[in-house]
């Protein structure tokens, strides 16, 4: 069951990334949308609402859920390059889960606002210099971080949520021959 829950296992930053970490990284977070989207555009209806392990998020709600998360981290990244070690805002993802929005919205505004905040957000951190990866944030749940570590925890929050959904699609033997592509 944790191996649904954390199908990559638990986040562990690389202490000292170079150049070549970061630039992977950052192809990471370009292809979250496209591999979100090519996970999900093919799902039912009922197959979207169910969830990707006993107790947890069903599937639209993860995508939201993405979106949202995403947000957030997009305006930690542009506070901790013009503040000073701000402290960043967080917010009840569970509660947020239960708001209309993840209910009855439809995934295609999340998958839509993701390709877009991803765009710019890679644009943004490709311009950074390490010495700008060096600037700090202060997490309520995590601690004081530097854009290094926020980055990475980022990029494996989005292929941790991707996993769980394709071990949820594998294990109930959902192929995209059995789905139907209508509107959600």
């Amino acid at each position: 069951m944790d191996s649904w829950a954390y199908p990559l296992g638990n986040f562990i930053p690389e202490e000292h990334p170079a150049a070549e970490h970061r630039e992977k990284w950052i192809e990471d977070i370009a292809r979250i949308p496209e591999l979100l989207r090519s996970l999900v555009q093919n799902l039912t209806p009922e197959q979207l609402l169910t969830p990707y392990r006993p107790g947890g998020w069903n599937i639209r709600q993860v995508v939201h859920h993405l979106a949202d998360n995403d947000m957030n981290a997009y305006i930690r990244f542009k506070r901790a390059l013009t503040e000073e070690a701000p402290v960043a805002g967080s917010y009840r993802e569970d509660l947020w889960a239960e708001l209309s929005d993840y209910q009855e919205a439809p995934i295609e505004t999340s998958l839509i606002l993701l390709a877009s905040l991803h765009e710019r957000f890679v644009v943004l951190l490709r311009s950074l210099t390490p010495q700008q990866f060096q600037r700090t944030v202060i997490s309520p749940t995590h601690g004081e971080m530097t854009l290094n570590t926020a980055m990475q925890r980022y990029a494996w929050h989005g292929r941790h949520h991707i996993a769980q959904i394709e071990s949820l699609i594998e294990r109930m033997g959902w192929t995209k021959e059995d789905n139907s592509s209508a509107n959600r």
